[in-house]
């Protein structure tokens, strides 16, 4: 059996989920939150679309935290412990509506760091555009596209002894039979859906 070097916890305290979004935001609910051909600046109507925390990638790294072994040395190693967050992603969406028929959608996400994964902060950008085809019936395009927000899982490095030494290894799969570097091939890595496109018919009767 190996011996793990799971490595420092730093990265978890000094953190600061959002942080690095945050200049986008002000500029960002800035420029939205005027009408830009309003003389005295007057504001928008501004709705809150959606909110949430720990949601999407959030969820698949909880699920790689089942599960572990146990060390050469008796150490009994928990994936929870390096799958998990204190501060879970946080995501908030927002639509600017500039006239009664289009509306354009921001927001963004604060990104969520674990010891073994990071989850990057993202930008959420779209519109919605209506038509009317008669006076009874509401034709609707809805595009929403996400910036950023990749899932990357992290290494660790491993002392496999006299013959093996200490290599990087895949943490989940350090016990297992694979050679340290075969293991590299299975590191989790994922990006949001970047792209939703919705059309919708309604009509009355």
């Amino acid at each position: 059996m190996s011996r793990l070097f799971s490595g420092p916890n730093e990265t978890e305290r000094q953190w600061l989920p959002g942080a690095s979004l945050l200049p986008v935001f002000l500029f960002t609910s800035g420029i939205m939150g005027f009408c830009p051909h309003a003389a005295a600046q007057e504001l928008v109507p501004i709705s809150l679309v959606d909110i949430g925390q720990g949601r999407g990638l959030s969820e698949a790294a909880t699920s790689l935290g089942l599960g572990g072994y146990e060390l050469a040395d008796g150490t009994q190693v928990r994936f929870s412990d390096w799958y998990h967050s204190n501060f879970p992603e946080l995501h908030a969406e927002f639509m600017t509506q500039l006239t009664e028929d289009f509306g354009i959608f921001w927001g963004l996400g604060t990104g969520e760091q674990g010891q073994k994964y990071t989850i990057d902060p993202s930008l959420r950008l779209g519109f919605i555009a209506q038509a009317h085809p008669n006076e009874n019936s509401v034709l609707s395009l809805t595009v929403n596209t996400i910036l950023g927000g990749k899932f990357t899982e992290k290494t660790c490095n491993a002392d496999y002894g006299e013959i093996g030494g200490v290599q990087e290894v895949n943490c989940r799969l350090a016990a297992s039979e694979l050679p340290p570097q075969e293991t590299l091939q299975y590191l989790a890595t994922a990006t949001p859906n970047l792209i939703r496109a919705t059309v919708n018919f309604r009509t009355n009767f």
